[in-house]
Protein backbone atom coordinates (compact mmCIF):
# COMPACT_ATOMS: atom_id res chain seq x y z
CA UNK A 1 0.00 0.00 0.00
CA UNK A 2 1.35 3.49 -0.88
CA UNK A 3 2.70 5.92 1.72
CA UNK A 4 0.45 8.81 2.41
CA UNK A 5 1.89 12.19 2.89
CA UNK A 6 0.72 15.24 4.09
CA UNK A 7 1.32 18.96 2.92
CA UNK A 8 3.62 19.19 6.36
CA UNK A 9 5.66 16.34 5.33
CA UNK A 10 6.55 17.25 1.31
CA UNK A 11 10.03 16.34 0.29
CA UNK A 12 12.86 19.41 0.66
CA UNK A 13 13.53 20.94 -2.46
CA UNK A 14 16.00 22.75 -1.71
CA UNK A 15 19.30 22.23 -0.23
CA UNK A 16 21.51 23.73 2.43
CA UNK A 17 25.04 24.28 2.64
CA UNK A 18 27.36 21.68 0.88
CA UNK A 19 24.58 20.53 -0.74
CA UNK A 20 22.90 23.91 -1.69
CA UNK A 21 21.96 24.75 -5.46
CA UNK A 22 24.19 27.91 -4.15
CA UNK A 23 26.87 25.83 -3.38
CA UNK A 24 27.15 23.94 -6.81
CA UNK A 25 26.72 26.93 -8.30
CA UNK A 26 29.48 28.75 -7.40
CA UNK A 27 31.52 25.37 -7.65
CA UNK A 28 30.45 25.36 -11.41
CA UNK A 29 31.45 29.10 -12.03
CA UNK A 30 34.76 28.94 -10.56
CA UNK A 31 35.26 25.51 -12.64
CA UNK A 32 34.04 27.38 -15.54
CA UNK A 33 36.30 30.41 -14.94
CA UNK A 34 39.53 28.57 -13.84
CA UNK A 35 38.92 26.82 -17.66
CA UNK A 36 39.30 29.92 -19.10
CA UNK A 37 42.59 31.03 -17.47
CA UNK A 38 43.99 27.77 -18.40
CA UNK A 39 43.47 28.36 -21.86
CA UNK A 40 44.94 32.12 -21.40
CA UNK A 41 48.02 30.77 -20.05
CA UNK A 42 48.28 28.13 -22.79
CA UNK A 43 47.76 30.61 -25.50
CA UNK A 44 50.88 32.88 -23.42
CA UNK A 45 53.04 29.69 -23.63
CA UNK A 46 52.44 28.72 -27.36
CA UNK A 47 53.16 32.20 -28.14
CA UNK A 48 56.32 32.18 -26.62
CA UNK A 49 57.14 28.99 -27.61
CA UNK A 50 55.74 29.03 -31.59
CA UNK A 51 55.69 32.62 -32.05
CA UNK A 52 58.40 34.44 -34.31
CA UNK A 53 62.08 34.03 -33.45
CA UNK A 54 63.85 36.36 -31.19
CA UNK A 55 63.42 37.32 -27.31
CA UNK A 56 60.92 36.68 -25.24
CA UNK A 57 59.06 38.75 -24.05
CA UNK A 58 59.50 40.72 -27.58
CA UNK A 59 58.82 44.17 -25.82
CA UNK A 60 62.34 43.55 -24.07
CA UNK A 61 63.42 42.31 -21.00
CA UNK A 62 61.14 40.67 -18.08
CA UNK A 63 58.29 42.20 -16.81
CA UNK A 64 59.48 44.68 -13.39
CA UNK A 65 58.61 43.42 -10.32
CA UNK A 66 58.76 46.73 -8.59
CA UNK A 67 54.73 47.26 -8.47
CA UNK A 68 53.87 43.25 -9.41
CA UNK A 69 55.58 41.76 -5.96
CA UNK A 70 53.19 44.58 -3.35
CA UNK A 71 50.60 43.89 -5.59
CA UNK A 72 50.45 40.38 -5.08
CA UNK A 73 51.38 40.52 -1.17
CA UNK A 74 48.34 42.96 -0.69
CA UNK A 75 45.96 40.48 -3.13
CA UNK A 76 47.46 37.63 -0.82
CA UNK A 77 46.66 39.15 2.03
CA UNK A 78 43.27 40.31 1.11
CA UNK A 79 42.34 36.62 1.31
CA UNK A 80 44.05 35.95 5.22
CA UNK A 81 41.09 39.09 5.66
CA UNK A 82 38.30 37.81 4.08
CA UNK A 83 38.95 34.60 5.63
CA UNK A 84 39.01 36.05 9.10
CA UNK A 85 35.50 38.09 8.50
CA UNK A 86 34.00 34.86 7.57
CA UNK A 87 35.54 32.47 10.69
CA UNK A 88 34.27 35.52 12.89
CA UNK A 89 31.08 35.89 11.71
CA UNK A 90 30.20 32.08 12.31
CA UNK A 91 31.17 32.99 16.19
CA UNK A 92 28.47 35.80 16.01
CA UNK A 93 31.22 38.65 16.38
CA UNK A 94 29.65 40.66 12.91
CA UNK A 95 31.55 44.25 13.90
CA UNK A 96 34.87 42.32 13.31
CA UNK A 97 33.80 40.62 10.69
CA UNK A 98 32.95 44.01 9.20
CA UNK A 99 35.90 45.43 9.79
CA UNK A 100 37.63 42.23 7.91
CA UNK A 101 35.78 42.39 4.75
CA UNK A 102 35.92 46.29 4.63
CA UNK A 103 39.57 45.48 4.67
CA UNK A 104 39.45 42.85 2.23
CA UNK A 105 37.66 45.41 0.00
CA UNK A 106 40.58 48.37 0.42
CA UNK A 107 43.59 45.51 -0.29
CA UNK A 108 41.44 44.72 -3.30
CA UNK A 109 41.21 48.34 -4.19
CA UNK A 110 44.82 48.99 -3.63
CA UNK A 111 45.40 45.88 -6.03
CA UNK A 112 43.51 47.20 -8.69
CA UNK A 113 45.32 50.56 -8.47
CA UNK A 114 48.85 48.90 -8.50
CA UNK A 115 47.44 46.95 -11.71
CA UNK A 116 46.16 50.48 -12.89
CA UNK A 117 49.43 52.34 -12.52
CA UNK A 118 51.73 49.09 -13.72
CA UNK A 119 49.10 49.92 -17.30
CA UNK A 120 49.91 53.06 -17.64
CA UNK A 121 53.62 52.39 -17.05
CA UNK A 122 53.65 50.00 -19.91
CA UNK A 123 55.51 51.70 -23.24
CA UNK A 124 53.76 49.59 -25.81
CA UNK A 125 49.85 49.15 -26.06
CA UNK A 126 47.44 46.00 -26.46
CA UNK A 127 48.28 45.65 -30.13
CA UNK A 128 51.66 46.26 -30.69
CA UNK A 129 52.66 42.54 -30.73
CA UNK A 130 51.82 38.78 -29.61
CA UNK A 131 53.16 39.45 -26.06
CA UNK A 132 51.30 43.18 -25.50
CA UNK A 133 48.09 41.63 -26.58
CA UNK A 134 48.37 38.10 -24.43
CA UNK A 135 49.73 40.53 -21.97
CA UNK A 136 46.75 42.89 -21.37
CA UNK A 137 44.43 40.12 -21.98
CA UNK A 138 45.27 37.92 -19.67
CA UNK A 139 45.95 40.59 -16.59
CA UNK A 140 42.66 42.44 -17.75
CA UNK A 141 40.80 39.56 -17.36
CA UNK A 142 42.15 38.66 -13.96
CA UNK A 143 41.43 42.38 -13.23
CA UNK A 144 37.52 42.00 -14.05
CA UNK A 145 37.09 38.97 -12.20
CA UNK A 146 38.70 41.03 -9.01
CA UNK A 147 36.47 43.92 -10.19
CA UNK A 148 33.37 41.13 -9.79
CA UNK A 149 34.72 40.17 -6.23
CA UNK A 150 34.60 43.65 -4.94
CA UNK A 151 31.46 44.36 -6.45
CA UNK A 152 30.23 40.92 -4.38
CA UNK A 153 32.04 41.92 -1.51
CA UNK A 154 30.76 45.44 -1.16
CA UNK A 155 26.87 44.67 -1.50
CA UNK A 156 27.46 42.22 1.36
CA UNK A 157 28.87 44.39 3.29
CA UNK A 158 26.16 46.97 2.43
CA UNK A 159 23.61 43.99 3.21
CA UNK A 160 25.32 43.84 6.48
CA UNK A 161 25.52 47.27 7.68
CA UNK A 162 21.68 47.28 6.56
CA UNK A 163 21.03 44.55 8.28
CA UNK A 164 19.79 42.57 5.50
CA UNK A 165 22.64 39.63 6.48
CA UNK A 166 23.02 38.26 9.92
CA UNK A 167 25.12 35.81 11.52
CA UNK A 168 23.05 32.87 10.75
CA UNK A 169 23.52 34.10 6.75
CA UNK A 170 26.75 32.33 6.67
CA UNK A 171 26.55 30.65 2.71
CA UNK A 172 26.53 34.26 1.42
CA UNK A 173 29.38 35.09 3.25
CA UNK A 174 31.20 31.20 2.32
CA UNK A 175 30.26 32.04 -1.26
CA UNK A 176 31.32 35.23 -1.19
CA UNK A 177 35.05 34.10 0.51
CA UNK A 178 35.75 31.37 -1.87
CA UNK A 179 35.14 33.34 -4.79
CA UNK A 180 37.86 35.74 -3.57
CA UNK A 181 40.16 32.84 -3.09
CA UNK A 182 39.65 32.06 -5.98
CA UNK A 183 40.97 34.83 -7.88
CA UNK A 184 43.43 35.25 -6.06
CA UNK A 185 44.42 31.80 -6.33
CA UNK A 186 44.65 32.05 -9.93
CA UNK A 187 46.59 35.24 -9.93
CA UNK A 188 49.31 33.11 -8.64
CA UNK A 189 49.27 30.96 -11.99
CA UNK A 190 48.82 34.51 -13.65
CA UNK A 191 51.92 35.91 -11.52
CA UNK A 192 54.22 32.96 -12.51
CA UNK A 193 53.05 33.00 -16.49
CA UNK A 194 53.63 36.47 -16.86
CA UNK A 195 56.48 37.52 -14.53
CA UNK A 196 59.16 34.23 -13.50
CA UNK A 197 58.27 32.60 -16.92
CA UNK A 198 60.52 34.80 -19.00
CA UNK A 199 63.43 35.14 -15.86
CA UNK A 200 63.45 31.22 -15.60
CA UNK A 201 63.33 31.26 -19.64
Amino acid sequence: MAEVRTLKQTLPVHGQGLVGTPWWGMLCLIATEGILFVYLIFSYAYLATQGPAGPWPTTGGSPSLTLAIPATLILLGSSVTAEWGKRTARLGKLGTARLAYGLTILLGLVFMGLSAREWADKPFGLGDSSYSSIYFLLTGTHLSHVAIGLVALIVMLVWSLRGKIHAGHDQHRTLATLYWHFVDAVWIFVFITIYVSPRIA
